[in-house]
């Protein structure tokens, strides 16, 4: 008879520095990882972790929504959290379009830097929610 044992790992925010940090940590969930315990422990380098979208799934739905028609990509096309503009396509012109499109849809304003850093779908909607909840309490 063989015996299966496993080691895990549990992923979850401990404490942030910032105000806005603790905003984005406190909508992250726990995450376990395990693997068969055969010859130890494996390395982590060997390992893909896949990490979910903070932002909320209406925001992504919409960010979605305008990459589509920005990229006038078809119906057929598979768009999810972790797709990348470029991959899509995309250009650095397309991409500052996409950046306008999504300032008219969410009534935001990105600033160049920030727009510099978006080249995911995620990263896009993360980088909106935080700046709509950040209007949303006064701020710029």
């Amino acid at each position: 008879m063989a015996t299966v044992s496993a080691t895990f790992l549990r992923f979850q925010p401990l404490f942030s520095h910032s105000n806005r940090s603790s905003q984005a940590a406190a909508s992250l969930k726990p995450v376990s990882v395990g693997w068969a315990k055969n010859n130890g422990f494996p390395s982590l380098k060997a390992s893909r972790f896949r990490v979910s979208c903070a932002a909320k799934p209406e925001t992504v739905e919409r960010v979605i929504k305008i990459v589509r028609k920005q990229l006038a990509l078809t119906p057929e096309t598979e768009l999810t959290n972790e797709s990348k503009f470029a991959a899509l396509g995309a250009d650095s012109l397309d991409t500052v379009e996409i950046v306008m499109a999504l300032e008219e849809e969410f009534d935001i304003n990105v600033e160049e830097e920030s727009s510099q850093n978006i080249t995911t779908v995620r990263e896009a909607a993360d980088m909106i929610d935080i700046l709509v909840q950040k209007k949303a309490e006064g701020g710029s």
